[in-house]
């Protein structure tokens, strides 16, 4: 099985022939007369004649493009499908008619003649037999794309509005995968009745429009008692206005409609329009108007999908926010977003119409000449339509997608039918009657009148007996986000199968407009817009985190005073009870202590959450376990001076550097053990704060985290219980006094920090264990240390051996 994509350039002369091929056999065309690129110069007025502009002048509207990839996709899932068209492969030739009528002409006829031979009524190939044409998504192609095909029985079907053809005969060619508009229309009274919207205003994309849609439903509104205040026709493009009649013409539209009382605007239009209309709003930017209603709620048709011109990119679509808006009905297609993901240019293959997408949906050129003169970024081809912004590509499938997608394979299931029925074409030799394909086209008309199948997403797809799609429409409510990412809420579904009074059905609860703001944001008061959250973390700039700061760095240098005292009187009585060396120990764990508080605040990154939590676990046990070493020596020393005591064998230095070691050991195990299976990473938290995301360091493993404070308590307990045992002991200067108090403090600091850590929320949840840092080691070092200090700094003369014996005495 083989795969190969001969492309050629996008423009009348070279139509772009896509084919996925899979046997050895015929070669038949859905050719697609498309309006995707119209032509203006820089400053849109002029609409000017193909022929004499390059192709790079071209602005591209850029939702549109989805079409065309959605037209691919259905032909690769039909020749990839060995169920349906076993032996024939379907290809593509994709036509650009610039919008204009003798352009449709041409494309229309050069599907009549053989390739690279612009001779009409004349085809001599045995291949690239069309068997359909598929066109949209406006009318104005469709009406004159007819005039040519109907004569030799063509297959049509368009996607979009919904022809006024001059000949009746035409129409029988002529198939619709588009819902039947006047459900719409009915559905548009009812919906406006629902919300008790009578009083509206009407914007239509032409006088000819205006006309037709004013003749045959203006009756239909009246009998329901809704009235028009205004009907205005959008501005147009053309070589013959300037542009100062042309932005006149803009202000009058958009003043009629701000100074207008009408609660909703009708715009019957189709694609091309919604780019006109968001520019309206900039036009308060130059023009004063006296707004007399500034909320209007637009409600468009189905035939009006969104799309949008490169440098529309970054232009806000706040007006549109709350607008409702008519969509083919549709569902998710399987693949097709893997398709879009997967989709690559390759610039030596694709053809034009492509490589003009590319470069403006990703504001980059495939030309290095362009790129050393306007110095933009070079294409790669790899980038990904996934990463644009929805304003230049949403890759969800459009009702109008969906309706090219169930179109193409509407059409492979009646050829297959046809080719299974008693016409079957049969193969002789090398030769074959499906060559001469035109004879049997007619054929195909009444096979896609009768068509009915599943397609992938599950949905039953056919025609009625107008030819037009048996399908409905959904309701959808616009909701714009401030970064302009945009949601369709479904609000509500129209029935083509339901009573006349009740083709629309509404939602109750979307109604209300009521929808979950996606994860980094939050609904403002008013519940009616979506605003993205604070990033916060505990910061040394704000109030909180510089005070926490300054009381770690004065309780740091208050250590590393007190440290400084003792080694200058390392050889007094008061320095030397008690075990001066751990004493030494202990005043630098704490300053470590005071120190490794620093860690936790500022922005969250790897080296700092991997070293927060255990490095203050770790100096912390080293802090108690000395605690408790001094006290553990004190009481056996006391024991051991009865007679006839056991306990003198284990008084001594090593007793007390055990105890150190050894409960040091069993904590820097744990955080060993904690930062191997489940180590503290960087992490931002969206749930706890409504309108914060708060940047933190994550645990890892809470079980690990809360185990070191376990260990930590176990210790305190411990040195607490040793302590108060030797508080009324004769000790020198008593320390177990000073030791028992300062145990009481650490525990009752940690014993709190639990509830009240559990029940903060964001960065006050750091604020909490720096702040029981703080005042645990503050506790240790007051109690234990200052009373010493005030000895020999203040009463040096309590520091002498005489006093110390008085003492004891």
């Amino acid at each position: 099985m083989t795969h190969y994509i001969p492309l050629g350039k996008c423009n009348v002369g070279d139509p772009v022939l896509i084919k996925h091929k899979k046997y050895h056999s015929e070669d038949l065309v859905i050719g697609g007369i498309t309006s995707q690129i119209s032509m203006f110069s820089s400053s849109m007025t002029f609409i000017r004649n193909p022929s004499e502009e390059k192709v790079d002048d071209f602005i591209i509207h850029l939702q549109n493009f989805q079409h065309i990839l959605a037209l691919e996709f259905a032909i690769k899932e039909i020749n990839e499908n060995l169920c349906i068209l076993p032996n024939i492969t379907l290809g593509i030739h994709d036509f650009n008619s610039y919008s204009l009528a003798r352009w449709i002409y041409v494309a229309s006829m050069e599907l009549l003649s053989s390739k690279g031979r612009f001779i009409p009524n004349y085809k001599c190939d045995l291949k690239d037999n069309v068997v359909t044409v598929l066109a949209g998504h406006n009318a104005f192609i469709c009406q004159f794309m007819s005039n040519i095909l109907s004569i030799y029985k063509i297959p049509q079907v368009t996607y979009g509005s919904a022809p006024v053809l001059d000949v009746s005969t035409q129409d029988i060619f002529l198939h619709r995968a588009f819902p039947n508009e006047n459900l719409q229309i009915k559905a548009m009274i009812q919906l406006l009745l629902y919300f008790q919207w009578i009083w509206i205003g009407l914007i239509v994309q032409s006088d000819e429009k205006r006309d037709r849609f004013l003749q045959n439903n203006l009756a239909l509104f009246s009998q329901k008692g809704i009235c028009f205040d205004f009907v205005e026709e959008l501005p147009k493009s053309s070589v013959s206005n300037e542009i100062y009649n042309l932005v006149t013409n803009y202000i009058k539209v958009y003043n009629v409609i701000m100074t207008s009382t009408a609660n909703a605007l009708i715009v019957h239009s189709e694609n091309q329009e919604i780019v006109v209309l968001r520019m309206l709003p900039y036009i308060s930017d130059y023009e004063n108007v006296t707004v007399k209603k500034k909320d209007k709620i637009w409600i468009m048709p189905a035939q009006m999908e969104f799309s949008s011109l490169p440098f529309q990119r970054y232009r806000t679509m706040d007006f549109i926010h709350g607008s409702l808006s008519f969509e083919v009905s549709s569902k998710d297609v399987l693949g097709f977003q893997r398709f879009l993901q997967m989709r690559k240019f390759t610039s030596a293959e694709e053809d034009s119409l492509i490589r003009i997408f590319w470069e403006s949906a990703f504001q980059c050129s495939f030309s290095k000449a362009m790129l050393e003169e306007d110095a933009v970024n070079e294409c790669t081809g790899e980038e990904q339509l996934e990463t644009l912004p929805q304003s230049v590509f949403d890759t969800r499938m459009t009702g109008q997608s969906y309706s090219v997608y169930n179109a193409v394979h509407a059409v492979a299931h009646a050829l297959q039918a046809l080719l299974s029925s008693k016409y079957q074409l049969k193969t002789k030799g090398n030769g074959s009657e499906l060559k001469r394909w035109n004879r049997y086209a007619w054929q195909l008309h009444k096979h896609l009148r009768t068509v009915s199948f599943n397609n992938s997403a599950g949905e039953r797809i056919f025609f009625d007996q107008k030819g037009q799609l048996a399908i409905g429409f959904d309701v959808i409510n616009w909701v714009i986000l401030p970064n302009q990412s945009f949601f369709r809420v479904k609000i509500g579904k129209v029935d083509p199968f339901g009573p006349p009074n009740k083709l629309l059905k509404i939602s109750a609860e979307n109604a209300d407009d009521c929808f979950q703001c996606s994860e980094g944001q939050y609904p403002n008061e008013a519940h009616n817009l979506c605003i993205p959250k604070r990033i916060v973390f505990l910061s040394y700039k704000e109030p909180l985190g510089l005070i926490l700061t300054t009381v770690a760095l004065f309780f740091s240098i208050t250590s590393a005073f007190m440290l400084k005292i003792f080694m200058s009187h390392w050889d007094t009585p008061i320095v030397k009870a008690n075990n001066r060396n751990f004493t030494f120990v202990l005043l630098i764990v704490l300053l470590l202590s005071f120190l490794c508080t620093l860690l936790f605040p500022g922005q969250p990154n790897q080296l700092k959450c991997l070293t927060q939590q255990t490095s203050f676990g770790i100096i912390f046990s080293v802090a108690i376990s000395c605690i408790l070493g001094k006290t553990t020596i004190v009481v056996l020393a006391f024991m051991a001076i009865k007679p006839g005591s056991k306990m003198r064998r284990w008084v001594g230095k090593n007793l007390a550097l055990s105890i150190v070691l050894s409960c040091s050991l069993m904590q820097i195990t744990i955080c060993i053990v904690w930062v191997a299976i489940s180590p503290p990473f960087p992490d931002s938290d969206m749930d706890s704060m409504p309108e914060e995301i708060v940047l933190e360091c994550n645990e890892g493993s809470t079980t690990m985290f809360y185990l070191v404070l376990g260990f930590l308590g176990f210790l305190a307990a411990i040195s607490f219980i040793v302590a108060f045992l030797a508080r009324k002991l004769p000790d020198s200067f008593n320390e177990a006094k000073f030791i028992t108090f300062s145990m009481l403090v650490f525990c009752s600091v940690w014993i709190l920090f639990i509830p009240t850590y559990l029940s903060t929320r964001g960065k006050y949840m750091v604020a909490v264990e720096i702040f029981s840092i703080l005042a645990s080691a503050a506790g240790l070092l007051g109690c234990i240390f200052f009373p010493k200090c005030y000895i020999i700094v203040l009463r040096p003369d309590l520091n002498r051996k005489e006093q110390l014996i008085k003492k004891q005495n």
